[in-house]
């Protein structure tokens, strides 16, 4: 297996922002023979391929039989962060500040007093069309800083309003200067030509492997690029082995603001990409809808580990520890979309991958996240599995995982995609 915690902090240095994450993803599919398709050409009959649309990608393997049904792996791409307003430019008692908006379930306090860059895309004038260059900034550009404690009314509580208090400050000066401008400069492109952006704020520093014996890996992020990765490198791993199905990899944007988009979970992506396979290999509706009944789906997300620290907040029958192995989760109210027949399958995988499977169930007295599975099971009809690697600190600026947990949850996967 070549999956590595190394391999999975490099992944996400590479990777500051969704459509950096499928750039990075689609270098390794074309250097393992994978083909780009547009979605707007005519697309082969069997291959190797990958499509991308936005922060959106899907790759999948029909190089074998045309006529099999579909396993697919699911992730996200998108990360909770900072996003830059359309007007950013402020000033504030003599500090030039950008204005910034947070972006899903943020866990705000983590994201002060961290140097941060910028990432994300430019949409430019290239003549009489638009191109959508990616940006990058690593070096530290902003900052979000916190409060002095002398200066809090309430020292054991600071409560931060997302509006007014994580606007980030970049330089000093009177006047407003443009931080989308500054933007532009460092991407080579004229800040008169951009007509569109979008920008985010990534925390800069590196990922990394650590503790007494190397057990964890700290890392932005993780939630849920532990997933992309693990599924990108399951997918790779396969090689040319047919198997019984055709494995997918499909990895959208957007689930930690609720899918709804053109390329999140809850669009037509997936389903266009498994009928348009389909099509493509000479059959119709009705062979499109024989094999989706015959497949199905492991939608992956980060799951919580106890926390040692808080372990009251856990159900207290289903302890979850990091480096134990990939987690079950299951919530009989369809937060997951886990139920007796799917658990079962993954169950198999990670038994044909001889590792063990770790079940979690969330407090019922606690509000219950939710994934991309639920509304992928009801878009495609197709089973799902939700599943995931253990992790602390979910949504914070920096998070952590057991680093055996990668090969291990990549292994899982890699079973699920090749069922023996």
């Amino acid at each position: 297996m070549s999956a590595s915690a190394q391999g999975l902090c490099e992944f996400i240095d590479a990777s500051p922002s969704p459509f950096h994450l499928c750039a990075t993803a689609a270098a390794r599919l074309t250097a393992a023979g994978y083909t780009e398709l547009a979605e707007a050409d005519a697309w082969p009959a069997a291959g190797r391929f990958f499509t991308v649309r936005a922060g959106s990608l899907v790759a999948w393997d029909s190089s074998g039989a045309p006529d099999r049904p579909f396993r697919v792996i699911g992730g996200h791409t998108d990360s909770p962060n900072l996003r830059v307003k359309q007007n950013p430019d402020r000033v504030v008692a003599g500090w030039r500040v950008v204005a910034l908006q947070p972006y899903g379930g943020v866990w705000l306090n983590s994201w002060l007093d961290r140097d941060l860059g910028i990432s994300g895309r430019l949409s430019v004038r290239a003549g009489a069309s638009i191109e959508h260059p990616l940006v990058r900034i690593d070096d530290p550009v902003l900052r979000v800083p916190q409060l002095a404690i002398h200066l809090a009314e309430d020292r054991a509580a600071l409560k931060l309003d997302p509006q007014r208090h994580v606007n980030g400050v970049w330089a000093l000066g009177d006047a407003p200067a443009s931080f989308v401008g500054f933007v532009a400069e460092h991407a080579g492109v004229d800040a008169a030509d951009v007509l569109g952006f979008d920008l985010m704020t990534h925390e800069l520093t590196p990922a990394t492997v650590w503790g007494a014996d190397g057990e964890f890996l700290s890392a932005a992020r993780l939630d849920n690029q532990a997933t992309c990765y693990a599924g990108l490198e399951a997918l790779l791993d396969i090689g040319a082995e047919p198997g019984s199905h055709i494995p997918v990899l499909a990895l959208f944007d957007h689930e930690e603001v609720g899918s709804t988009s053109d390329h999140g979970a809850q669009s037509d992506l997936l389903v266009t990409v498994l009928e348009r396979i389909v099509l493509a290999a000479g059959g119709g509706r009705e062979d499109f809808l024989r094999r989706t009944a015959a497949s199905m789906v492991a939608s992956g997300d980060m799951a919580h580990a106890t926390h040692p620290n808080y372990a009251d907040r856990h159900e207290p029958g289903h302890p979850i520890v990091v480096n134990g192995g990939p987690v079950l989760k299951v919530q009989p109210n369809l937060r997951y979309a886990t139920d007796g027949r799917t658990a079962a399958a993954f169950e198999l995988a990670c038994r044909q991958a001889g590792v063990r499977l770790q079940r979690y169930e969330h407090r019922a007295d606690l509000p219950c996240g939710s994934t991309i599975g639920p509304m992928t099971s009801a878009r495609t009809g197709i089973p799902t599995v939700d599943v995931g690697a253990p992790q602390l600190a979910m949504h914070s600026a920096r998070e952590l995982m057991g680093s055996r947990d990668v090969a291990a949850y990549t292994a899982a996967l890699r079973a699920f995609l090749v069922p023996g």
